[in-house]
Formats: structure tokens, sequence, C-alpha cells
């Protein structure tokens, strides 16, 4: 909507079909051996220095950075043994992965790495600039922020043991919705 380059990372053949039929440009198969390129080449395509990490644990967010090193280099008008100072930002908000974030420290010396939640997000703009998000978000339900659930689920619901086994899966387009009213 805002004509803004996404590279999308993906674990599998199935979520990156699920993309492309959306019309994503830009997706990079992390289950892919030539992973690492595609995505630098994404990250090149689009000028992207900032990401969202749902995955959370593991490599992805090192491998993010390093991309985005390879690209700034590539841009570099001098040589500096500590790398590129071009600003990049991983902000990992979902833990699909459990594991400890690994960082291979391979991205020059303009990097950093936080958590980003909504809600944090939300008090630090204000009122007004909360308003403003909230509204768009209501405008654009249909299309930008667009969410299609597997099922429904009542509070009670949450707490059945096949259902949770079921919800806790942690799978790409299986979300569930818990209506506390149902």
């Amino acid at each position: 909507m805002d004509g803004v380059g996404l590279v999308n990372v993906v674990r599998d053949a199935r979520q990156e079909a699920l993309l492309r039929e959306l019309g994503a440009r830009y997706i990079c198969n992390s289950a892919s051996p030539t992973f690492e390129q595609e995505l630098t080449e994404a990250l090149a395509a689009t000028g992207a220095t900032l990401a969202f990490d749902a995955i959370g644990g593991g490599t992805l967010a090192s491998q993010i950075l390093a991309a985005m090193e390879v690209v700034a280099v590539r841009n570099a008008k001098g040589y500096s043994r500590y790398g590129t100072s071009t600003p990049k930002q991983v902000y990992i908000y979902g833990s699909l992965d459990t594991r400890p974030t690994e960082l291979r420290r391979n991205f020059g010396v303009g990097w950093s790495v936080g958590g980003w939640l909504l809600m944090p997000f939300l008090s630090k703009l204000g009122a007004e600039g909360a308003a403003r998000l909230r509204q768009r978000v209501v405008s654009e339900l249909k299309t930008t922020f667009a969410s299609h659930y597997t099922q429904t689920i009542s509070l009670a619901q949450v707490l059945d043991l096949p259902t949770l086994h079921a919800y806790a899966k942690r799978a790409t387009g299986e979300k569930y919705l818990i209506n506390p009213n149902a």
C-alpha cells in the first residue's frame, strides 16, 4: 500500500506458494540451498535495512544482517576492516523457533537486534498516533490487514487438549481466533 518493497522469508515450499498466490514479489525460502544468495539479491533490489523476524531463535536474524552487510559493502565508497557503518536492524517479534538467537557478527558495526511488540510500540506513539494507526487498520481490514483463521474457538475450547495441540503447532496458515463470547 505504501510502495515499500517487502522481502518475505519463509521456511518451506508451501509457505512460498501461499505468498506467490497473494502476489508477493520477493520470497526467500530459508530451506533452499541458495537462500543466502537469494536473500542478498532481494535486499539489494529493495534496499531493505530493517527486518521483522517472527522466527526468533537460531541464525535467521544473523543471516539477514549479514546479507544486508553484503549489499552495504557493494555500495561502500571505501574499505573498513570493521565492515560498514550502514544501519541494519532486526526486530524479533515472534518465537516460532524457541532456541537461542545466534549472532555471527559478520555484519559490520552499524547493526542492532531488538524485540518488538505492538502494545509498547503503540504506547510510544501516544493517543493520536495510535488512533491514526487503528483507523488505518480498520480501513484496510479486508486488504492490507486481512487475516484468515482455521477455526474460531471459545475460551473453553482453549483448554481442550486436542484443540490445544492443534493451535499450538505454530504452523503457517493455521491461525486460531479465540472468541471469548462463544
